[in-house]
């Protein structure tokens, strides 16, 4: 493990290309700290928590926190949006929106969410390698 670069931190406001580029970035970051593995898991996750705040948040800024765990990663999407979303339980077939949460269960270790000091809330999720 590389511990020179234990985390990765960027405050934005996120736009219709703000997932594409950070995919890129954390693609990076996994091959830095020799977790390609995760890769494909992570860059997934981080694009459905970014596409969230682009949809559901008004101002469309939040902060993302990329952290190298002993045998994984985390990565952290916060926002000034208090309203914690919720899995859709049952989904119309038709729908075409309320997936996201869902493929994240599928495809990550665990996550979760919760209230952001200060206000807002913060998902997270984390992949690991065992």
């Amino acid at each position: 493990m590389n511990a020179y670069i234990p985390q990765w931190r960027l405050n934005l406001t996120a736009g219709a290309h703000s997932a594409r580029h950070i995919r890129r970035i954390v693609r990076s970051l996994l091959h830095e700290w020799e977790l390609a593995e995760l890769s494909d898991a992570a860059e997934l996750g981080v694009t459905e928590l970014v596409a969230n705040v682009v949809r559901h948040v008004p101002d469309r800024r939040c902060v993302v926190l990329v952290l190298r765990l002993e045998s994984g990663v985390r990565v952290e999407v916060a926002d000034g949006v208090s309203e914690l979303p919720l899995p859709v339980r049952e989904l119309d077939g038709d729908a075409e929106h309320g997936r996201g949460l869902a493929l994240l269960d599928a495809v990550v270790g665990k996550w979760g969410v919760g209230p952001r000091s200060g206000g807002g809330k913060t998902v997270w999720f984390e992949c690991g390698t065992s």
